[in-house]
């Protein structure tokens, strides 16, 4: 398959998350992962973060009804192949974002894929959510999406399954699936147990599939998430299969983790930059 010709408009795909002002997260790493992966990206905004590498130290929520007016806005003129969420702020705003998405067709149901990275936890593994907002995510949003790719602490918080090994990472499959999801990824990044690699576990309701990669040694890992969804999104909208979305999505946050850097005093973000040519020297 060549380049696309000059003035192709390549696929298009919303991120509808929160602002990260450090830039590790959020939607700037989403569409810093878009733009690698050959997707133009548009925003639908959640919430604004006052954060920076050491953390976050205030949030300010947009009214749900602008988060639901960004979706229809950009849906109805310039179309989505595509659409990925991330923090998603409270059940007010996960019911207005349902309500945009059944009325522009995003969806398992409607004509957009939709990738569901429940933002649910922090780095350090504490709730971000109220418990109303997870059971949103679970009554409103499983049934809804694609796939869900939730990390282990999410895990805990959405199916309460605390995971410590490859077992138990297929019992949290099986209950995300059973909960409404048609298709999960359970990342696991955070099973420290599992030290010389990183297992990641697909499952589509019928197989499971392991996606094995290396473990780095790095504390550099902010964004990794958001980058590893926005990658499955980028696939899924140029017209993948679910599964080899999943396994694009892999092998490019690996590449980014490998890649990452130190920024301020705390937790530097993973680079999507090893997808982009030297052109400068």
């Amino acid at each position: 398959m060549g380049e696309p010709a000059v003035g192709t408009t390549p696929p298009r795909v919303m991120t509808i998350a929160g602002t990260d002002s450090g830039g590790g997260a959020g939607v700037a790493a989403d569409l810093r992962a878009l733009t690698a992966c050959g997707a133009h990206g548009c925003v639908a905004v959640t919430a604004v973060t006052v954060q920076n590498t050491l953390g976050v130290s205030d949030v300010h929520v947009l009214p749900p009804a602008t988060v639901a007016a960004q979706i229809i806005a950009v849906a109805t003129d310039i179309g989505l192949d595509a659409a990925k969420t991330g923090m998603l702020a409270g059940a007010p705003t996960i019911e207005a974002i349902v309500a945009a998405c059944d009325e522009v067709g995003i969806g398992v149901d409607g004509r957009t894929p939709l990738v569901l990275d429940p933002v649910a936890a922090s780095m350090h593994g504490d709730q971000l959510l109220a418990d109303s907002a997870l059971d949103a995510f679970r009554t409103l949003l499983f049934p809804r999406a694609t796939i869900v790719t939730p990390n282990l602490d999410e895990v805990r918080l959405l199916v309460g399954i605390d995971v410590h090994d490859r077992a138990g990472q297929y019992d949290a499959a099986r209950a995300l699936h059973a909960m409404g999801a048609r298709n999960v990824l359970v990342k696991g990044g955070h099973l420290v147990e599992d030290t010389e690699s990183c297992v990641d576990l697909f499952y589509d309701g019928d197989d499971f599939v392991e996606l094995p990669g290396p473990r780095f040694d790095t504390g550099d890992t902010h964004g990794s998430g958001d980058s590893m969804a926005s990658a499955i999104a980028a696939a899924l909208a140029r017209g993948a299969s679910v599964a080899d979305a999943v396994a694009f999505g892999k092998r490019y946050v690996t590449e980014a983790v490998r890649n990452a850097y130190p920024l301020g005093a705390g937790h530097g973000p993973v680079s999507p930059m090893w997808t982009v040519r030297h052109w400068w020297e």
